[in-house]
């Protein structure tokens, strides 16, 4: 490439990079002066005021810039060099790859100010968004008051609309049960992540988090209820050999954690390295008042290397590892017997993407992946009411292929995906409590009785191997007609498991952009087919289970054993966001799903083992608005709401229920699902001084979720739950668990050196009220549990 040429070299690079992640774009260009001649360390400044997001860089000897990882939406870019007068613009990224922003500033002493920004309101709403997304940047994680203990990225999603908060971090997106997938830079985890069930992503590895749960896009396929887009951090652009951070924290609970990250560039390569590593006394939330048998500790890394090979191709490999090993939380009546189960789980993942560039408007990316995940829990000699053991293991291998062109008005993407994971469980159960299943009773379950271990049976045993697959394709044509935005998708998946089927699948949306009025309006129809989740399958579709399934289910479905299909739904959405003024957006949708072969998951008693199960249908509406203000001397905030209505319709086929009387009034008829919600609300307040002082107050409330249909009498009568009476309303159509408000606050202070931190300070409250709430109480679907109680915690943080 010619010396002429060579400020075109970041804008190859730069496409190439941002093809990683499905929604990220790219600016590069060069500044210039009245002549010309190249302006060196010129500081370029890119930033969106709705997300506040930020980015900068600063022009090398050729003048040349260029700014990666930047999300797909509308931003203020700022051009500043000693000597010249400020150049700013208005630069919209929905819907390109990269960005040519050639800069050319006059001279301070020329009074025309060199200006080309477009009105404010035009950066508090997307044209180009043609379903419900939204988007959180490094900034606003790293100050959120997220709760003491196992939290991993879910936490942080959930302050979104359309997710109903549920325990040890799990959160329901749009009435599904975690049907949604987390992409890491290009490589898609669809494993079922909750705190309990498997180890969360640390939010200490983003940059950005893109979240699309309306109009989901035809390259995203299997768990997409939401997809949880995000880019991590690179080092890449740092400007510097080595640099990070060092932050240890101390908490209530007995809670202490560190994490250390590093990142860097030398030359064509970029890393950056995460280490997080926590222990606490109460790792789960607890099932009881009494915070009893909850102690865990948990390790998470990650690593992200950048390779620029040549002039068109781009290399990037992903490592994430974590460990945690925990107690189960214990009812009184299990610790007064030496209950002393424990859980453990491990996971490795590894991601290599390639991208060529073949010019600038066409590129083809590949990512291939492979993650392992490991799950064991340990019995032990006081287990009550029941024993039980495990040991699963799950491996997905992953190959995404796409080419992407951009032809005048069209965004074309075509891809190819295979996904391969081979499956192994072994699982062991036995009845400790001969007043569990008395026979003579109106509840006794005879074909449990040789799995009575009080009555001298033996224990039940799984154990089982398979794998299966699953290959897609699809056609994605973004197509920018001016005011009119139209998003057309078509999806193909095969899936070759425990059943067969296929289904084509259109995704189609559109938005029209109201100028002057600073509104878009948008609809979408999805059709989405779901794939069953892979954990204990193949135990909730075997014929070894098949004697643990009750006389009533077996009449209900005509069957001991029915197997679990791909979920097949209709999503429908309309929805408008509305710029009101020069700092509020609003964003406002309405939508109704409706599907048939519903997935959710059972609990086994209160353990972290839970197990694919299928209703015949759903049907939800809801309506869900969120308001974003933009800062306003210091001050920022934003407020989502979700009303959700759900109804399934039985017979259940899969899971494991055992001694869950709950199951046979369910199976009379369609009924309210506990992702159903009347209200919920939150609220973040964000305030960022002139001299280093921050502070973030969130706000929660829940109306409550839909419980177990439990006699309050016989509730009242059992030691382990007669206490949580006060917190659930049993006597309501459906029951439900009380409405709770609960209030978090951060308190921060940044030591800066010019722009630099050089160390910060930070005082948490969470649940300042001590509100004593439920999540859910005795649910056939996740059990009881309880809010965590309040917590104060201290974070010390040096930067290098």
């Amino acid at each position: 490439m010619s010396h002429h040429y060579r400020w075109l070299w970041p804008i190859y690079f730069y496409v190439c990079s941002c093809a990683f992640g499905q929604s990220t774009a790219s600016v590069a260009g060069t500044v210039h002066d009245q002549t010309g001649a190249p302006i060196s360390g010129a500081h370029v400044v890119v930033k969106s005021p709705l997300t506040n997001f930020e980015r900068s860089s600063v022009s090398d000897g050729d003048g040349a810039f260029q700014i990666t990882n930047i999300p797909a939406r509308n931003y203020e870019v700022t051009v500043q060099a000693p000597g010249f007068r400020p150049f700013e613009t208005t630069l919209a990224l929905a819907a390109r790859l990269t960005a040519e922003l050639p800069v050319k500033l006059e001279l301070a002493a020329n009074e025309t100010h060199v200006s080309v920004t477009a009105s404010d309101r035009a950066l508090l709403v997307n044209a180009e968004e043609t379903g419900t997304r939204a988007q959180l940047s490094e900034t606003d994680i790293g100050k959120m008051a997220l709760q003491v203990g196992n939290r991993g990225l879910e936490a942080v999603v959930v302050s979104f609309p359309g997710f109903a908060q549920n325990a040890n971090g799990a959160i329901h997106p749009r009435g599904a049960h975690n049907q949604m997938s987390f992409i890491i830079d290009g490589m898609p985890i669809t494993d079922q992540l909750t705190g309990a069930f498997a180890n969360s992503v640390d939010p200490n590895i983003v940059q950005n988090v893109e979240l699309f749960t309306g109009n989901i896009p035809a390259e995203f396929g299997n768990k997409v209820s939401a997809v949880v887009n995000v880019t991590s951090k690179t080092g890449l652009g740092t400007g510097r050999l080595l640099g990070g951070s060092i932050a240890v924290s101390g908490a209530g609970f007995d809670t202490l954690s560190q994490v250390t990250q590093v990142a860097g560039e030398k030359g064509k390569l970029g890393f950056t390295f995460s280490l997080n590593t926590m222990k606490s006394n109460r790792y789960l939330d607890q099932v009881s008042l009494d915070n009893l048998h909850n102690g865990g500790n948990s390790q998470r890394a990650f690593s992200r290397l950048d390779y620029q090979a040549g002039a068109h191709d781009v290399l990037r490999l992903n490592l994430l590892a974590g460990r945690s090993s925990f107690e189960l939380a214990n009812l009184r009546s299990q610790q007064a017997r030496g209950m002393d189960e424990r859980q453990e789980l491990r996971d490795v993942s590894a991601a290599l993407g390639w991208v060529h560039t073949f010019n600038a408007n066409t590129l083809w990316s590949s990512n291939s992946s492979y993650r392992t995940t490991v799950a064991q829990l340990f019995p032990s000699d006081g287990d009550f009411p029941v024993t039980a053991a495990q040991a699963r293991h799950l491996s997905t291998v992953t190959f995404l292929n796409q080419l992407g062109v951009v032809r005048g008005r069209h965004n074309v993407r075509f891809g190819v995906d295979i996904q391969h994971f081979p499956v192994s469980e072994n699982f062991s159960f036995g009845i400790t409590d001969p007043m569990f299943n008395v026979p003579g009773s109106d509840a006794y379950l005879p074909n449990l009785l040789a799995f009575d271990l009080s009555r001298g049976g033996r224990l039940f045993q799984f154990s089982k191997r398979a794998s299966g697959s699953l290959y897609s394709s699809y056609l994605q044509d973004e197509i920018n007609l001016g005011n009119l935005h139209v998003s057309a998708g078509l999806r193909f998946d095969n899936y070759r498991f425990l059943v067969h089927g296929s289904q084509f699948q259109p995704r189609l949306g559109i938005s029209y952009n109201i100028r002057g009025m600073g509104t878009v309006l948008r609809a979408s129809y999805n059709r989405l087919y779901q794939t069953p989740p892979n954990e204990n399958l193949l135990i909730s579709n075997s014929d070894e289970s098949s004697v643990l399934v009750a006389p009533h289910i077996r009449e209900t479905v005509g069957s001991a054993v029915v197997l679990i299909r791909p979920e097949r739904q209709n999503l429908y959405e309309m929805g408008l966001q509305q710029a009101v003024g020069r700092k509020v957006s609003l964003n406002a949708s309405f939508y109704h799903k409706d599907a048939k072969d519903q997935q959710d998951n059972n609990s086994f008693f209160n353990t972290p083992i839970i197990f694919p199960m299928q209703l015949k249908s759903i049907r939800v509406n809801s309506v869900e608005g969120r308001m974003v203000v933009t800062p306003v001397r210091g001050f920022s905030g934003s407020l989502s709401v979700t009303h959700a209505r759900a109804i399934s319709t039985p017979p259940f086929t899969g899971g494991l229920y055992i001694g869950n009387g709950d199951v046979a009034l369910l199976n009379s008829g369609p009924f309210v699902i506990d992702h159903d919600q009347v209200l919920s609300l939150q609220t973040i307040v964000n305030y960022t001084g002139k001299k280093g002082f921050y502070a973030t107050c969130s706000m929660r409330y829940d109306s409550g979720l839909v419980t177990a249909a439990a006699d309050p009498v016989q509730v009242a009568r059992d030691p382990d739950y007669a206490d949580l009476l006060p917190l659930v309303n049993l006597t309501s159509a459906p029951p439900r668990t009380k409405p709770r408000a609960v209030t978090d606050l951060v308190l921060g202070y940044q030591h800066l050196r010019g722009e630099k931190r050089q160390w910060e300070a930070s005082l948490q409250v969470s649940n300042i009220s001590n509100e004593r709430a439920l999540y859910n109480f005795q649910s056939a679907f996740v059990g009881t549990r309880l809010v965590q109680p309040r917590t104060a915690g201290v974070r010390l943080s040096w930067f290098f």
